[in-house]
Order: structure tokens, then sequence, then C-alpha cells
């Protein structure tokens, strides 16, 4: 996971999928922020916590608890070239967002885009 004050609205999550170069997936940090507390997001990207974590193995899901920290973090994505879904624990994601809120405070994100430089790129 990445977060820079450049770019204060979107969290990036890089994946390697065999490939020279990762998958990178953009999505709103206030999203990530959200779905720790109940499952949120409607498009391409939806999070939510559990009590438990689901892993498949052999075909048949397997579920037991999510170890010390007690939830995790399910992140599912989709595009035209298929579906994953992720599982993290809630209390490493919390923390890499307080880190990201350090950085840029919630509410405050605005104050670090340049509006000129980036209208000067879209009408490029």
């Amino acid at each position: 996971m990445y977060y820079s004050g450049s770019d204060p609205y979107a969290v990036r999550m890089a994946f390697h999928v065999g490939t020279d170069e990762p998958v990178e997936w953009i999505f709103a940090r206030d999203l990530l922020a959200a779905g720790i507390e109940s499952r949120q997001g409607d498009g391409d990207v939806q999070v939510w916590p559990s009590p438990e974590s689901c892993a498949e193995t052999d075909g048949l899901a397997v579920t037991g608890p999510a170890g010390p920290a007690g939830e995790v973090l399910n992140i599912e994505l989709s595009s035209p070239f298929g579906q994953a879904h992720f599982e993290a624990p809630a209390q490493a994601m919390s923390a890499f967002l307080q880190r990201t809120y350090q950085i840029v405070p919630a509410g405050k994100e605005s104050r670090f885009i340049d509006i000129e430089t980036e209208l000067n790129d879209l009408l490029r």
C-alpha cells in the first residue's frame, strides 16, 4: 500500500501477479477508512470488516479466527479482467490510515492540491 500527499484523496495498492510490472489499484482513502467500520463501495472496489478470516483450500472454504487482532478487513476488487478478494488485518490497516492522516489530515486534502496544475494537465 502507498499514500502520497501529492495525491491526498487516493490510496494505492500494488499487487505482484507474476508479470514484470505490478498491477496497481487506486481508490479513495475515505473508502478504506469507512470500510473499517462497515461495508462500503458500490463499484469496482468494496471494503468491509469481518470478525473471521475465510480462506480457500483445495476449493473448500475454511473459516477461522482472524488472529490476534480479532478482525480482518476484506478488500474486493473487480474489473473486466477478473475479480480478487484480499484480507488484511484490520488493526494494521487502521495503523496505515493513521499514518496517512499524519501526512494529510482528514478534511484538509484540498489544501494539498495545486488546482492550476491539475487543470493544465487535464486541458493538455
